[in-house]
């Protein structure tokens, strides 16, 4: 075989493996939970966001970095290992709280790549600045907390100025990610002992804000019970004025007819009035008037007829 022969050969294999690479390295595909960064000569050119088959100039003209939409997690403080179990990093975790106490704090922080550029370009390591943040931001936000917070009712409170803190610095460090949320995973003390004694207080804590909340109860309860009857005696005193009220006006009422009689015949509504009150005053009594010639005869009306079977009168009955 010639030479000329041997190089063209050559030259047409060449051609093949450059048209060959050419054609696998023009498409690429983006999923929908994806999005691409297309790179010319390793700068970055474009993002792409729409899922998809795509072309772009073949290698080594033009490149393509493959990045997640998803959301990542960032365990700070353990990890879980190929076999699940977690594994404890407490060098990391430990802390000093406002009050000069030591706490383990272990969180997860939900991030994700939102500019894919900065996250490629702007941070050797992105994760690791992230990692780095997370441990300065809640080190300050427990370092101005109470142990009483960190450990008990203060935890959503500590989650949310963390989250806040850690988005601010990202934002400074512009590395193309975002801070989703941040949830405490594990709070505690460093020794048993300790967790026992701080355990102990709080159940008493516990405890005495439920018997406050049962007192507070019992104080609603009675309070409502005395304003009901308040209320009743109220309404009870109202009525009998009332009641007062109308039988006053029916004795004025009474007293007026009586006055009307009394001017037209004087004589005889005194007698009258004289009489029905001895009546009231003594209603089993017999009453007699006496005639001016010194005989009696009965008052009349006569008592009322008495039973067929009454008991026998004792004697000295009124006269």
């Amino acid at each position: 075989m010639s030479v000329k022969k041997t190089l063209m050969i050559v030259g047409l294999s060449i051609v093949s493996i450059l048209a060959l690479i050419a054609v696998f390295t023009s498409w690429y595909t983006v999923d929908e939970s994806e999005q691409a960064v297309v790179m010319t000569f390793g700068r970055a050119d474009e993002t792409i966001t729409n899922s998809g088959l795509h072309f772009k100039l073949p290698w080594p003209v033009q490149s393509v970095a493959v990045l997640s939409k998803e959301t990542y997690s960032l365990q700070f403080g353990y990890k879980q290992n190929k076999d699940g179990e977690l594994e404890a990093y407490d060098a990391e975790t430990k802390m000093i709280t406002g009050d000069e106490n030591i706490v383990l704090t272990d969180l997860v922080v939900q991030w994700k790549i939102t500019e894919p550029t900065k996250y490629l370009f702007n941070a050797q390591n992105p994760e690791k600045i992230l990692h780095s943040a997370t441990s300065s931001a809640i080190r300050s936000i427990v370092g101005s907390s109470s142990i009483d917070k960190v450990l008990t009712e203060g935890k959503m409170d500590i989650e949310s100025k963390t989250k806040d803190l850690l988005a601010s610095l990202i934002n400074k460090y512009d590395i193309g990610i975002s801070i989703l949320g941040v949830k405490l995973q594990d709070v505690e003390l460093p020794n048993a002992e300790v967790r026992a004694a701080f355990t102990a207080v709080t159940d008493a804590r516990e405890m005495k804000n439920t018997k406050i909340n049962e007192a507070e109860k019992y104080k609603n309860q009675r309070m409502s019970e005395t304003v009901g009857e308040v209320d009743a005696i109220i309404l009870k005193a109202q009525g009998e004025k009332e009641a007062r009220i109308a039988q006053a006006r029916g004795d004025v009422e009474v007293f007026n007819k009586l006055y009307e009689q009394y001017k037209g015949n004087q004589q005889i509504t005194r007698e009258r009035l004289v009489l029905e009150t001895l009546e009231n005053v003594l209603p089993k009594a017999q009453i007699y008037i006496m005639n001016d010639d010194g005989g009696t005869m009965k008052y009349l009306p006569l008592q009322s007829l008495q039973p067929a079977t009454q008991p026998e009168k004792t004697e000295g009955s009124g006269r």
